[in-house]
């Protein structure tokens, strides 16, 4: 397998601690987000990831290759491939509750502070720079306070009982983000001690943005 990221994508951060957890090899391919415009822009690139986007994975069987995009499908995909350390509980209901948190974050909190969406607010709507990070704590915030409640009847040393699961796999790259924009966290402790336990996890450990190779 090949994962193309970057080492601070939260999305590629997600990716990073499932093959970790699962003890699979990906050769990992630095896709650089900012650099000469993004090289997520670029036409090789476009047509490997017809959204421009990281991450991507590709799975090469023989002379076979597939590509898989967005990490929740990813993350899916890996869970049904690769069923050891399992990423989602048995239970029916309970996979379910997992997967609203991690879409909780995924699909609700994260594209609102993409990368491309700061640069949309700041290039074409000259948004300032203080108005841009009002955005950003806005939708932090709206989404943590949300998640903490859920974790106050969910969670464990992790987001959903005492095991790593896809939702701890999104929570932790989030809160990531959050202390890089200077997001007050101290209202979240639900978060902050699921966040920090997962941390001492080596497959987390691992993962973590500044372990990469690519980190600028």
């Amino acid at each position: 397998m090949k994962l193309y990221g970057y080492w601070r994508s939260s999305a590629a951060y997600r990716v990073r601690i499932a093959l970790n957890l699962k003890s699979l090899t990906a050769e990992h391919i630095s896709v650089h987000l900012v650099k000469d415009g993004g090289e997520q822009h670029s036409a090789v690139y476009a047509k490997l990831n017809a959204q421009e986007l990281v991450p991507s994975l590709v799975i090469e069987q023989g002379e076979q290759q597939q590509v898989l995009t967005q990490s929740l499908a990813i993350l899916e995909y890996l869970e049904e491939a690769y069923p050891q350390t399992a990423l989602l509980p048995a239970d029916l209901f309970d996979k379910s509750v997992v997967r609203s948190m991690a879409m909780l974050v995924a699909c609700e909190v994260h594209p609102l502070n993409n990368l491309k969406v700061l640069q949309y607010l700041t290039n074409e709507l000259s948004l300032e720079p203080d108005n841009k990070t009002a955005w950003y704590h806005h939708w932090v915030t709206e989404g943590f306070t949300a998640l903490e409640k859920m974790l106050e009847k969910h969670s464990g040393r992790c987001c959903f009982g005492d095991e790593p699961t896809l939702a701890d796999l999104c929570l932790v790259p989030q809160v990531y983000n959050a202390k890089r924009f200077n997001v007050d966290m101290s209202a979240y402790p639900n978060i902050q001690r699921v966040n920090d336990y997962c941390l001492t996890l080596q497959a987390f450990a691992d993962a973590v943005p500044e372990r990469q190779a690519d980190a600028a």
